[in-house]
């Protein structure tokens, strides 16, 4: 009875072994990566101008050229000749699962870092600052959210802007008279058309949204930002030498100022393949994360 016993624990402790080991390889993403030559992006195919497919089916973006950086730098790292970019295509619901999976390394789009995203997954040092503002027509006369006093404002339905106008207890005060479109598109086109003063929701959204308007010179995105969501690339959780590198490497591009480059290449000027120019300048949310970068932000 003693000698099984002793079996079965030996058995056991084998067992743990196995899975200890199982468990570090499959977290070990620069040993993967040295063996199979290969990092995988996953990318999203319509996030632009941070991760969408060009007009041959290409993978482009803010994000992704951030990636290619730090997967240039892995390469580096591992002293490899070649390193093969592998792509994955995934969305909002797919996302989280292929990096906890493994059937990516990098995660390379519009993803916020936020703590309950961090029980599942690791971020670097966010490459972007989305805030909540509202687009205005030009000749409007509104700037801020006080000159929204008894004025029409839709938001589209299912989103968040009413509860983030309500919870700084501005709609109150204010007398907003709310309305709604099915979609940010119908929703901008109230505006467009004079049938609300005002569009609150993420400004990089807006600024898509008057990029692509037949005469974007007619709209402004003003306002005060009434919310802060830090976007960084996505990695899996508990792989510190990997995340140490992808770190580093955030780091260096944005202390040599390769990430204003960049910046203004995809947010400031004419991008693939519509040639729009999203005319979006630097926020200071954004500027002041870049003068004191870390993984680090508030939830």
């Amino acid at each position: 009875m003693q000698a099984n016993n002793n079996a079965i624990a030996r058995a056991g402790a084998a067992a743990l072994l196995c899975f200890v080991a199982a468990a570090a390889h499959a977290t070990d993403t620069l040993s993967k990566i040295r063996e199979t030559q290969t990092i995988t992006i996953a990318y999203r195919e319509a996030s632009l101008p941070f991760s969408y497919l060009d007009a041959h089916k290409k993978p482009i973006g803010y994000a992704v050229d951030l990636c290619l950086k730090i997967a240039d730098a892995v390469r580096r790292e591992l002293k490899l000749s070649r390193l093969d970019i592998a792509y994955l295509p995934v969305t909002p619901s797919t996302r989280i699962p292929a990096i906890v999976e493994g059937r990516a390394d990098l995660e390379c789009g519009s993803t916020t870092n936020n703590a309950e995203r961090r029980k599942q997954v690791a971020f670097t040092i966010p490459h972007f600052v989305a805030a909540a503002r509202m687009v205005v027509r030009a000749d409007s006369g509104i700037r801020n959210w006080a000159d929204l006093r008894d004025k029409r404002v839709v938001t589209t339905k299912g989103t968040t802007s009413v509860k983030l106008l309500t919870e700084r207890d501005k709609v109150r005060s204010l007398g907003l008279k709310l309305v709604e479109g099915r979609d940010h598109a119908e929703s901008f086109n109230m505006v467009e058309k004079g049938e609300a003063e005002a569009f609150p929701m993420d400004d990089v959204l807006l600024f898509g949204l008057r990029a692509s308007s037949p005469d974007p010179g007619r709209f402004i995105v003003v306002g005060d930002a009434l919310s802060a969501e830090p976007y960084a690339i996505m990695l899996r959780k508990d792989d510190a030498p990997f995340k140490a590198l992808v770190d580093r490497e955030m780091g260096r591009i944005i202390q040599d100022g390769e990430i204003y480059k960049l910046y203004d290449k995809w947010f400031k000027s004419p991008i693939p393949p519509k040639g729009i120019n999203m005319n979006m300048p630097i926020g200071h949310l954004l500027r002041d994360t870049l003068r004191f970068p870390t993984d680090k932000v508030g939830d």
